[in-house]
């Protein structure tokens, strides 16, 4: 550890070090478990959609809709013994059963595979003598119990349409990232993007949660919120490494690991902040309203995110780390701050002096300045070769005493 590194030995709470953000936590140091990690992830994800494939929704296959109101004469209808009456009474289970608005105007929707006619007058016929739902006028009804075909054309619409934005969008953003920050730091984010797209739709794979138009619109939704993560570390990192090439203090990997910690406090309270609402969407929208659209909106919403905070974290840096050291510039640069600390390590009786100040800030131009020209000095003074000085004659002072024999008279 260097000297630069003596904020990570002050002791505190975890709580204390991500407020001060000093780079106690060496998540760049840690990057090869970090992309084991997520390597991980990303292999079970895709095998998962290459096995498993997703639960697609009735908006994707096709299929028909059984909607009735939720008031019946003995009372509320109940989503899983409608599912029974259903599956009894068309010979095959029904996809979902799930009610959906509040008080009077409350329904329940049952979807399932495509039925024919037959089939369809059967399940209501079954559904009114069941529950006897209640029409307009209080009465029971059986008109009051409705069916529609669902097409699959409209959900593959849908995807076609995510997928044009989602390629657009991704190009955008690479130029925007090159042009406003540099070129490894837009292969970084755009990996670290598609590995969170990816990681999303694995774990949809996964559980099984049913892949709706709602859900294609709320995966879009989470690639603003984990760029935007993203740019806020890289443009720490950005600002702490100003100049760097030209000093020997810290080496481009520590400076961005600094900018992590100095960023990570403010990655949390933006998750924590960004959840929130959707927590409250996926509670109101389940519990309370039973919307379909708003559970899947808030359900792949509240999956991006996490997987956004994390991957913004501990993968974007850290490759940009890895890209930017296999340029001979950097690893040049990490060559003399090794040096220059061994070198401070042997002179024992000069390491008090030799401590470097952590208040060193990259983004203050007197600083930096002070500190290249700092560099420059130490530079110049180690290429220049010792002199030895010439002997001289040592030119004693006049006394105003003349000779013994020359005296005036």
């Amino acid at each position: 550890m260097g000297v630069e590194d003596l904020g990570a030995k002050k002791k505190g709470s975890v709580f204390h070090r991500l407020y001060v953000g000093t780079g106690a936590f060496d998540i760049v140091g840690a990057r090869k478990y970090w992309y084991v990690f997520f390597g991980l992830l990303m292999l079970v994800s895709i095998g998962s959609i290459g096995i498993k494939g997703f639960n697609l929704g009735i908006d994707f296959e096709g299929g028909t809709q059984i909607q009735m109101p939720a008031a019946g004469v003995s009372g509320e209808v109940d989503e899983q013994r409608a599912k029974e009456v259903f599956a009894d009474a068309a010979g095959e289970p029904a996809a979902e059963a799930q009610k959906v608005g509040t008080g009077a105007a409350q329904t329940v929707q049952i979807r399932s595979d495509t039925l024919d006619a037959g089939q369809v007058a059967k399940v209501k016929q079954a559904l009114f003598d069941a529950f006897q739902p209640l029409g307009e006028n209080g009465q029971p009804s059986q008109q009051a119990i409705s069916d529609s075909a669902v097409s699959a054309s409209w959900g593959g619409e849908i995807s076609e349409k995510a997928l044009i934005a989602l390629a657009v969008f991704l190009v955008l953003v690479t130029i925007f990232l090159a042009i406003y920050f540099e070129r490894w730091m837009a292969v970084a984010a755009l990996i670290s993007l598609i590995h969170d797209i990816v990681v999303t739709a694995g774990i949809y794979s996964l559980v099984g949660f049913e892949v709706t138009p709602a859900t294609v619109i709320g995966l879009l939704t989470i690639l603003g919120f984990s760029l935007y993560d993203t740019v806020v570390v890289f443009d720490k990192v950005k600002e702490n490494t100003r100049g760097i090439l030209g000093l020997t203090r810290r080496t481009y990997a520590e400076a961005a690991n600094l900018a992590l910690n100095q960023t990570l406090m403010r990655s949390i309270n933006t998750a924590v902040i960004a959840l929130l609402p959707v927590l409250g969407l996926l509670i109101i929208g389940y519990v309370l309203l039973g919307s379909g659209t708003l559970q899947d909106l808030a359900l792949v919403q509240l999956t991006g995110m996490l997987a956004g905070v994390l991957s913004s974290v501990a993968l974007a840096t850290p490759l940009l780390v890895d890209f930017k050291m296999r340029d001979p510039k950097f690893k040049q640069q990490a060559q003399r701050v090794k040096a220059r600390r061994e070198s401070l390590a042997r002179k024992a009786a000069e390491r008090d002096a030799g401590v470097e100040d952590d208040d060193f800030d990259a983004g203050d131009d007197e600083q930096l300045n002070a500190e290249l020209r700092k560099e420059r000095a130490y530079a110049a003074a180690a290429s220049v070769p010792a002199r030895t000085q010439k002997a001289t004659p040592r030119r004693g002072r006049p006394s105003g005493k003349q000779p013994s024999g020359k005296r005036r008279r």
